[in-house]
């Protein structure tokens, strides 16, 4: 099968990565040259995606940003053979999708969004590897939430990638639960890490500092524009542990270990009910 990735990121050169190595003919792109260069000498991809590949291709993946997503497929709406299926990966789904299934619609393409929940505190091209995806989960969101033939196309289009679990949902629901289970998550360890005490942590840090500075460095450009393309839902769990974190505050500051006991076992029994499942 003729595959384009277009941007070949850790995202995107992962899937490249894969697909390459399960024999498909994988033709990628990436605004950065050296970047595709350096996925041709990786091994990554067979060649570059231009436009006369673009057409030839029975699947295209999308790794970009979510702007540059919407802004790839409306210039790149002629050159989309009808019937091809077109995957995005943003980590945001509702202008993505709202934008590729009205461009599908109009130009006789399939789209569907799809959002791989796997990734590395490292980034770039040279950081793909094909394994990225094994036994990760796949969110997809389709064009009609019940078209099992067109869910059982994706699944085999993208089982070279060795997902190990698929959800499918809306866009809407998509974006307001990632906003609690990843964007709400990276804004707290960014945030921790500027308390000035974290020069000084040198000796006193164990596990618990490490699991919650993990995710701290944030590509600025990306996770700001993901975080403003679903800032309805972002601010609202925001306002939720903002409110939570409040109630911590008052009970300490007040010498109250009635309430602060209550708080804390309030988090203990969602842990235990959710283990329990």
């Amino acid at each position: 099968m003729n595959i384009g990735v277009v941007g070949l990121g850790l995202i995107g050169g992962s899937v490249a990565a894969a697909m390459h190595g399960a024999g498909h003919t994988v033709y990628g792109t990436d605004r950065d040259h050296a970047a595709c260069s350096l996925a041709v000498v990786r091994g990554l991809i067979t060649d570059f995606l231009t436009d006369d590949r673009i057409a030839a291709c029975e699947a295209l993946i999308i790794a970009l940003y979510p702007e540059e997503t919407c802004a790839w497929l409306r210039e790149h709406r002629d050159t989309v053979a009808p019937g091809t299926l077109v995957m995005d990966t943003a980590g945001v789904k509702r202008a993505v999708c709202d934008t590729g299934f009205e461009l599908a619609k109009e130009r006789g393409f399939t789209f569907v969004g799809i959002h791989p929940v796997a990734g590395s505190e490292k980034s770039g091209t040279a950081a793909a590897t094909p394994d990225l995806f094994r036994g990760a989960c796949c969110v997809m969101v389709p064009p009609v939430y019940d078209d099992i033939r067109l869910l059982e196309r994706v699944k085999h289009a993208l089982s070279p990638l060795g997902f190990g679990k698929w959800m499918v949902t809306t866009a809407e629901k998509h974006d307001r639960i990632i906003a609690y289970t990843s964007q709400l998550p990276h804004v707290i360890s960014n945030a921790y890490v500027q308390n000035p005490t974290f020069s000084e942590r040198e000796g006193f840090s164990g596990g618990s500092f490490r699991d919650l500075t993990r995710t701290a460095a944030l590509n600025a450009p990306l996770w700001s524009q993901l975080f403003l393309e679903n800032r309805e839902s972002l601010t609202g769990e925001l306002d939720r542990l903002i409110a939570t974190l409040t109630a911590y505050r008052t009970a300490i500051s007040e010498n109250d270990p009635t309430r602060l006991e209550e708080l804390i076992a309030a988090g203990e029994r969602n842990i235990h009910a959710d283990r329990s499942r």
